[in-house]
């Protein structure tokens, strides 16, 4: 293992290097163009990178052969055949001088964003030293973005391509692996992976600004960071820069053990957060995720996105109503058509009172739940593999495995069971309230094998109380003998709700509440 003195070392050389670079001069290549990168299949391909202005660059890829020419701002880019899966291929350029990229993949290529549960390592998650030992798999690639920020959109990042192995799996997103596995076992190709995560940030750092501006129920976000974003200070730049050296070491010593004097030592304890900026822990700026580590790829091919996020937006539950399924159609238009994106909803984390019929973490459940309303998306229901006590839980390899499963239907139709039962309607009858499901395949049935709990009802009075239920059929039937007179069912509905319902597939059953009556954090 590294010691965090190289590592520091190694962070401050390369972006002293990223900063001095020449534009012109020799071909260059972006970081997403390198030694054992994949490329989507069956897509377009494009290449770009610099060069001397006027500089003609030759390009030689699988029998293909291209020159195009740089132009007066000395950037050049072109355009290759859609290709099968497979490989490994070699890609020369060659201008003033020659570039070989070799070991390229064609297969499939997914980007993976969010915030600290996507970005926990492998080695953090559960069963590190098995899951590592056994990580050889060289069809699988791996890019890890660097923690930046910007203020417009950058042309390259600070990554490398590596294949998967014990050596590089480590300090990956476990949540990524996991499901880049998963989906490279089903497939049977090539799967690439782009971790560009950040632990912290609340969703409207990785859209475009000017998507959030041109939103009435967004734009008073827009309009709280104005001033920030006209400004384009260097000081918050140099800020947040310093922060994402300082987080990436502080979450690489709580996952190695290297003591926090050694950090200290170099000074990053004291970075102090500007008085009049109102920044916080991580980039909460609107954009300026996305301007420095997803920007960078919006002229590669990608099959898809998956999104491990919310905690960060939880206290604003109803403004992610509008914010993520605006997220969602922001990538869709940078990337010019309808990306599959998969996501995860919130697990189970915090409180879990039965006589709390309100829960801000509930209602960004629900947010997480409409936006299924968008085609091509598909959600990984967490709520029964979570840890009250910690709002990382470790149990990453089943929710890669759940994204995988809504990947192979949102982007490849496969024929499977991906999703729990999510409400459908419900009905009143003297025997209380029946509820109906989507894909409730292979009959609903409790995880434990006792009769569903999890449920809360109330009358016209808005009180809930804990419900009884059983499965009749293709039904669960709620009811109480306190309420005789029920208008509204919930389901899960807390911090860290107590509740098994499942299908037949064993994927468990969103939370959910049939009334739309005002919750905590609705808008005044």
């Amino acid at each position: 293992m590294k010691s965090l003195k190289k590592l520091l070392f190694f962070s401050f050389m390369l972006n002293i290097i990223t900063v001095v670079s020449p534009v012109g001069a020799d071909v260059r290549l972006p970081s997403m163009i390198g030694d054992n990168m994949l490329i989507q299949r069956d897509m377009d391909i494009t290449l770009r990178g610099w060069a001397d202005p006027g500089e003609r660059v030759k390009i030689t890829f699988a029998g293909e052969n291209v020159t195009v020419k740089a132009d007066r701002k000395g950037t050049w880019k072109t355009t290759l055949s859609p290709m099968n899966a497979g490989g490994p291929y070699e890609i020369i350029f060659k201008g003033k001088n020659t570039i070989r990229v070799e070991n390229v993949l064609i297969g499939e290529l997914w980007l993976c964003s969010g915030q600290s549960n996507m970005e926990m390592y492998v080695q953090a998650a559960a069963d590190p030293h098995n899951e590592i030992a056994h990580a050889y798999h060289p069809e699988i690639r791996l890019f890890n973005v660097d923690n930046e920020v910007g203020f417009v959109p950058a042309d390259d990042c600070v990554g490398q391509w590596k294949v998967c192995s014990p050596y590089n799996v480590p300090q990956f997103s476990a949540a990524a692996y996991y499901f880049g596995r998963a989906l490279q076992d089903s497939l049977g190709v090539p799967v690439g992976l782009i971790n560009a995560s950040w632990g912290g940030t609340p969703a409207e750092v990785w859209m475009r600004p000017e998507s959030i501006a041109s939103n009435p129920v967004l734009k008073p976000l827009y309009d709280k960071w104005k001033p920030v974003l006209d400004e384009k200070s260097p000081e918050i730049v140099r800020y947040y820069h310093e922060l994402g050296i300082w987080h990436d070491n502080i979450y690489y010593m709580m996952n190695t053990g290297e003591p926090l004097d050694i950090f200290n030592s170099f000074g990053y304890s004291g970075i102090k957060v500007p008085d009049t900026k109102g920044l916080v822990f991580a980039p909460n700026v609107p954009g300026i995720c996305y301007h420095s580590m997803v920007a960078p790829f919006t002229d590669f091919a990608i099959r898809g996105a998956i999104w491990y996020q919310g905690e960060s937006n939880a206290g604003r539950a109803y403004e992610y109503r509008t914010l993520f399924p605006a997220l969602i159609e922001d990538w869709r238009a940078l990337w010019g058509r309808e990306i599959p994106f998969v996501f995860v909803q919130l697990t189970a984390f915090g409180t879990n009172d039965p006589s709390i019929s309100e829960s801000s973490w509930a209602e960004l459940r629900e947010a997480q739940l409409m936006t299924l309303d968008l085609p091509a998306t598909a959600m990984a229901v967490t709520i029964d593999i979570g840890d009250t006590k910690d709002i990382h839980p470790k149990n990453k390899q089943e929710v890669g495995r759940r994204l995988a499963l809504g990947a192979l239907k949102a982007a490849y139709d496969c024929d499977i069971a991906y999703s729990g039962p999510v409400f459908k309607t419900m009905l009143k009858s003297n025997k209380g309230i029946h509820l109906r499901f989507l894909h409730d395949e292979g009959g609903l049935a409790t995880s434990d094998g006792n009769l569903p709990y999890g449920f809360i009802v109330a009358g016209k009075d808005g009180t809930f109380v804990p419900a009884s239920a059983e499965i009749v059929g293709n039904e669960v039937v709620v009811s109480s003998h306190k309420v005789p007179d029920p208008v509204a069912v919930r389901y899960g509905w807390a911090g860290d709700p107590a509740c098994n319902l499942v299908n037949g597939a064993g994927l468990p059953a969103s939370p959910f509440r049939t009334d739309d009556w005002p919750g905590i954090t609705a808008p005044k």
